[in-house]
């Protein structure tokens, strides 16, 4: 029989666990006496070396055995937990990466790495031959061997309630070597259950009949129950209980009745123990022993307390649903249409004047808000993730560069959509290499300016109405502004009559090909980290602020949207043609006269209260024929922290936007950053305010340079 496993939920499972596990190594070098983090990296070696055998994964779990062996000796206190070993473990984790990226079609992993590692775990333990015992392998129970004997009055007894679907055989999965799993963890007692196996006629070999019930009295905690279980915990019902200590086991049990114990169980309800308890009540009340209304009260008590325990076990068992990305991508697409769909409808229903079928399309309108809210919301993922990932490469490149250096992070329950996420992850490690590198200095400099050896990064991130703002703050050595607008010159970028603000020449930073490096390095020099963090925010419809005080340090503020699927958005129209600006960078809207255009002697800009604001015409700009009204709008927006005002014909109003990619043949429109449909049918394109303003600003230097 041919049965296809399908290794999906093993690789899934296990790249989570090798997050967990790099964040505990980095947790406990700095605690490397904290037994419970020892004991957590130990149970994720554990569960991948055991899943990964029993996936057909044989060279992981062979590989991941030696960690695991050298961590069972550091967690019985055989050898102490140093950086060597932990140097070295972050190692065997990128490893045991690179093995799974390459069963899943990747790059060859390093075999030579990996006997590289192996050997140096070997060589930390007090009998080297120990350390090689033979791997694991497939056919057995994967790295089975005696558990440490547990102390008697330390040790728990857990019920554990293992009941298959019966489709598990189809993953691959062979329940017996979870059971075996079991076995490694203490004394265990294993007790079939076989009510559900069909007459022999009507057995299918592919299907699984066949539950287990185990008692386990093990030195552990729950979770190291659960670690078995991890890659098969949706397709099977599982409970894990804790009967009792030990010692509470033995002057308890023998008091403990049947009755009680089958309800503690879940054989019984409560209700069938009731019926079953009902005639001695009635013996007893006859016998003249209690009254009838004292057994009554009994086993209300009885089922009151069964009932708040049935309904805590309930709340407990919710859990959560994998779901693919491709498939929720697809949800939100959908309900995007249908947000199209419903506006429409709002609007015919507004033509035709039937209040019925107003009524109708308010109604629609609501429910597809809250469907559109929900969908969005089930996208939104914590921060903290991508912000772990950055302790690693914090500690890595300090060492690298001489460097004593701590990342603290705050805001980790911040949410985001996760397209955001995904594509937040390049323009950070950017940005943190930079601040690395250039902002904070080497502990003999700082020593020498009176600052702490060890330098500070700080990774924030907060809520800011629609957006969320991600600061990177370093107690570096700070930005000159003047040896920054003098690189400028220099590349060309600015000429020398260019008068910069401090916070303009901070920007530079972001130009393309800009470096302040004194020398190339594999961390920075070739200029260009930042031009790629400046065009990957941009792409998120975002921003980038920079502030820094000279020898104290450097803060780059990122400011995103919540979301990229849909943005509040100001209709406009041009002539025909519809336009959406983003209302985030919205400021006010005014009126552009005549008047005001002689005023300005042929140049672009108008006066608001005193203030003189430059403004870009869309009619011109996209060469949108027709006559202009007599009194135009000017819709003025923050940009790059400067106020531009947008020209347009008509301010239609607020709009939400469901953000449409535009097609190949508009790929090379970068003032776009999509479209929209509206309601009547028609379309309306979506500004990029950012691009549009650099591109125009571009055009007026090319012109002032050809005259």
């Amino acid at each position: 029989m041919n049965v296809e496993i399908d290794t999906s939920a093993f690789t899934e499972e296990a790249y989570e666990l090798l997050s967990e596990l790099e964040d505990s190594l980095l947790e406990l070098e700095a605690s490397p006496a904290e037994q419970e983090l020892i004991s957590r990296v130990f149970r994720a070696m554990h569960t991948i070396k055991g899943s990964g055998a029993m996936f057909g994964f044989d060279a992981v779990a062979e590989f991941t055995h030696e960690v695991e062996t050298v961590f069972d000796m550091a967690r019985n206190g055989t050898i102490p937990v140093t950086k060597q070993l932990i140097d070295l473990t972050l190692a065997a984790r990128d490893q045991i990466r690179a093995m799974l990226d390459a069963a899943a079609g990747g790059e060859p992993a390093d075999q030579a790495n990996a006997n590289k590692i192996i050997a140096g775990l070997r060589s930390l333990t007090p009998d080297k031959k120990s350390a090689g015992a033979a791997p694991a392998s497939s056919g057995g129970a994967p790295g089975k061997g005696p558990a440490p004997a547990p102390a008697a009055n330390e040790s728990n007894i857990f019920r554990v309630r293992f009941v298959p679907n019966t489709d598990i055989f189809g993953t691959g999965t062979n329940p017996l070597l979870l059971l075996n799993e079991l076995r490694d963890l203490g004394d265990c007692r294993v007790v079939a259950i076989t009510d559900k196996i069909p007459e022999f006629e009507d057995m299918d070999p592919e299907t699984c009949y066949t539950g287990w019930e185990i008692f386990l009295t093990a030195q552990i905690a729950e979770n190291a129950i659960r670690d078995v279980f991890i890659f098969v915990e949706d397709e099977c019902e599982l409970n894990i209980r804790l009967i009792d200590r030990d010692q509470a086991m033995r002057d308890q049990q023998e008091g403990k009745k049947l009755g009680q114990i089958l309800l503690e169980r879940g054989d019984i309800n409560p209700k069938e123990l009731e019926t079953a308890l009902l005639p001695l009540g009635d013996r007893l009340v006859q016998a003249g022993v209690i009254s009838h209304d004292k057994v009554k009260a009994a086993l209300t008590e009885q089922q009151v307390v069964q009932e708040k325990q049935d309904k805590k076990k309930t709340a407990e068992a919710a859990t959560s649903v994998r779901v693919p990305s491709d498939k929720l991508d697809n949800l939100v697409d959908l309900v995007g249409e249908l947000v199209t769909m419903q506006a429409r409808l709002t609007q015919t229903a507004n033509t035709i004047g039937d209040h019925t079928l107003q009524l109708i399309a308010e109604e629609v309108e609501r429910l597809t808000a809250e469907l559109r809210d929900n969908t969005m919301s089930i996208r939104m993922l914590t921060i903290d993730t991508t912000f772990n990932k950055f302790k690693r490469l914090v500690r890595d490149l300090s060492t690298e560069l001489g460097k004593e250096i701590e990342l603290i992070t705050s805001g980790g329950e911040t949410e985001l959509d996760k397209t955001v996420i995904d594509q937040l992850n390049d323009p950070l490690v950017h940005i943190i290499r930079n601040s690395i590198d250039h902002g904070v200095e080497s502990p003999d400099v700082r020593r020498a300016r009176g600052k702490n050896p060890v330098g500070k990064i700080t990774l924030a991130a907060i809520h800011s109405g629609a957006s969320v703002l991600i600061r990177v703050e370093d107690d570096g050595a700070g930005l000159d502004a003047a040896k920054l607008r003098a690189k400028g010159i220099e590349k060309g970028l600015i000429s020398a009559d260019d008068e910069l603000t401090e916070k303009e020449a901070f920007l530079l930073i972001f130009a393309a090909g800009f470096s302040t490096a004194a020398k190339i390095t594999n961390v920075s020099g070739r200029g260009v980290g930042m031009d790629v963090v400046r065009r990957s925010i941009e792409g998120l419809r975002g921003s980038i602020d920079v502030a820094s005080v000279l020898g104290k340090g450097t803060t780059i503020t990122l400011k995103l949207p919540l979301t990229l699927a849909i943005i509040e958005g100001l209709l406009v129209m041009v002539e025909d043609e519809y336009f959406v600006l983003p209302l985030a960078a919205v400021e006010e809207c005014v009126e552009l006269s005549r008047e005001d255009v002689k005023k300005a002697h042929g140049r672009h800009v108008i006066n608001v209260r005193g203030e003189i604001i430059p403004y870009i015409r869309i009619r011109d700009r996209f060469e949108i024929s027709g006559t202009a009204p007599e009194i135009e709008q000017i819709v003025i927006a923050e940009v790059d922290e400067k106020r531009i005002g947008f020209v347009v014909d008509k301010v239609v109003g607020q709009h939400q936007t469901v953000i449409k990619t535009l097609g190949k043949n508009f790929q090379h429109s970068e003032e776009f950053s999509g479209a929209t449909i509206l309601g009547n049918g028609g379309v309306a394109l979506i500004l990029d305010l950012n691009k549009m303003v650099r591109y125009v600003e571009e055009e007026e230097i090319r012109e002032l340079d050809a005259a």
